[in-house]
């Protein structure tokens, strides 16, 4: 099975590292990271950078395709490239997964109309652009698309799927070997959470956030 988890400049590292770290423990697995061009992709800080082992034009048909999210998402959504590589892979893919915006580039690419999805909190209301229902569960499975709420949410997303694949034993086995047993130290992960005052500075913040 080929896990393709797909790179662009200023995607967000832990959408790409969280699935990396979860659903690259099925067995038998190869997991790739594809961009444009081989070689070094920089985060959102430009201080982190993962390596594109793997052209898009080398990987045509993945059997799980990743998406992240970040920044960089914005300029991508007008990329064809990109966009074209996503149709292709997904037309024989078993799996088309996001996180984060993410799903913005999948809804761009006129995968998910129709369809429940999620993204980050900021951006939810940007899926109903592409005719998507926005949903704002951390993880949505809708027929194979598996779409991931913000940022640590991926690891959730990865989590979900090893165990649809591969059982919920072993998945219960990576998240143990992960030690993935979250106790934050603040109740404000969502906005429904957060103290009122700042979901509405980070709303009013959004549009330098996402770009």
């Amino acid at each position: 099975m080929q896990i393709a988890i797909v790179l662009f400049d200023r995607f967000t590292a832990l959408d790409a590292v969280g699935p990396y770290e979860t659903l690259g423990r099925l067995p038998d697995a190869e997991t790739v990271f594809v961009a444009e061009e081989t070689g070094p992709v920089r985060n959102e800080s430009g201080n982190l950078a993962l390596v594109a082992d793997r052209t898009l034009a080398e990987v045509p048909s993945p059997d799980i395709v990743v998406v992240p999210g970040g920044p960089g998402q914005t300029p991508q959504m007008e990329n064809e490239t990109l966009l074209d590589w996503l149709r292709t892979a997904d037309a024989t893919s078993t799996w088309t997964t996001s996180v984060c915006t993410g799903s913005l580039l999948l809804a761009a690419a006129g995968l998910l109309g129709g369809r429940r999805a999620t993204s980050h909190w900021l951006a939810l209301e940007q899926l109903e652009r592409f005719g998507v229902e926005p949903t704002g569960e951390r993880v949505v499975t809708d027929g194979k698309y598996v779409t991931a709420a913000g940022v640590s949410s991926g690891i959730d997303m990865g989590l979900t799927l090893l165990g649809r694949i591969a059982g919920d034993e072993h998945a219960r086995a990576v998240q143990l070997l992960t030690e993935y047993d979250p106790q934050p130290p603040y109740d404000a992960g969502s906005p429904e959470k957060a103290p009122a005052h700042l979901v509405e500075e980070l709303r009013a913040r959004s549009r330098f956030i996402l770009r």
